[in-house]
């Protein structure tokens, strides 16, 4: 049996800089991945192709990368019945509004999660991910709830610092 796997596809090597947060997280929870350059509009062959072998190989989600005209997540959910995430790059002359509204207008029928425009949703990204494969992973559910409690604790801890400043 193939180890599930999430697949990370985007439109253009550009997009790598903002979708290594999306790497770090998934790494972080140990969770297996492939990271891809394919094109919905430019190699929409290839792109099919990739799909429904990573699908086959046991890629459990997709997440998808890009900017501007930003069809690669839907695309990608128009091949697969996976959850398919879509991140809208900051890029171009409207700074990823293109890409967001591209990514999150879908049809019914053929979701696409859209997250926030950018390394914030790149990171979004991977953590919704990782919740997806934690319903049937209860070791993962319990990593994903502890980095959940540690980022609480980072929280507390900086308003701590803040308290403390005022203070003086």
């Amino acid at each position: 049996m193939n180890k599930p796997f999430v697949a990370v596809l985007m439109g253009s090597d550009s997009d790598f800089p903002v979708m290594q947060s999306t790497l770090e997280i998934l790494k972080s929870f140990d969770i297996t991945v492939e990271v891809k350059v394919t094109s919905a509009h430019r190699t929409p062959a290839a792109t099919h192709q990739y799909v429904t072998d990573a699908e086959a190989r046991g890629c459990k989600v997709f997440i998808c990368a890009a900017g501007l005209a930003a069809h690669l997540a839907g695309a990608v959910a128009g091949i697969t019945t996976r959850p398919v995430i879509g991140v809208p790059i900051d890029g171009g002359p409207l700074k990823g509004l293109d890409a967001l509204l591209s990514t999150v207008q879908m049809p019914g029928g053929v979701p696409v999660a859209t997250v926030a425009i950018g390394k914030a949703g790149a990171k979004n990204a991977g953590y919704l991910a990782a919740q997806m494969l934690a319903v049937a992973d209860d070791e993962l559910a319990a990593k994903v709830r502890a980095e959940r409690q540690k980022n609480a604790e980072e929280v507390m801890a900086k308003d701590a610092a803040l308290q403390a400043q005022l203070l003086k």
